[in-house]
């Protein structure tokens, strides 16, 4: 939560608080701070089993972080017992060291290859119709 924050800013926030309440208040502040933090607290744990209680016995596993994107996403192509789509055997065979060594790669999926990362020429032009002396090329309004 306050991985950005420094000892240096923890200790001056800890000396304007003393001075701006008052070394006699400040207890007092913080006693009420912390019972106002466990109040939110509990009524979020209340919340969270209300709503569990709702869904039923089906839910009974239901954990609100699955919620997230992130974590829903993870959850559903990296997780769980089955993987139908192979990315956990893709994963395991991939060694991108390998790749950026310029040794040979482990083959994935019974394919071998390499991947080169050199600048290469201009592309290939399309293999459509050969302009003649003159002729303005095709025009297509919705690729604009």
């Amino acid at each position: 939560m306050f991985s950005d924050v420094g000892g240096l800013e923890i200790l001056t926030l800890i000396v304007m608080a003393i001075i701006i309440f008052g070394p006699d208040k400040l207890p007092k502040l913080i006693q009420d701070t912390m019972g106002f933090i466990r109040k939110v607290r509990s009524f979020a744990d209340n919340a969270k089993e209300d709503i569990r209680s709702e869904l039923g016995p089906e839910f009974k596993d239901f954990e609100f972080e699955d919620l997230n994107p992130k974590t829903f996403v993870r959850k559903q192509l990296m997780g769980g017992d089955e993987d139908p789509l192979g990315l956990k055997d893709m994963k395991d065979s991939l060694d991108i060291r390998s790749v950026l060594d310029d040794k040979p790669a482990a083959p994935v999926n019974g394919r071998s290859g390499s991947v080169s990362f050199e600048k290469s020429g201009p592309a290939p032009a399309s293999a459509g119709a050969p302009l003649t002396a003159g002729e303005r090329p095709p025009f297509d309004p919705d690729a604009t």
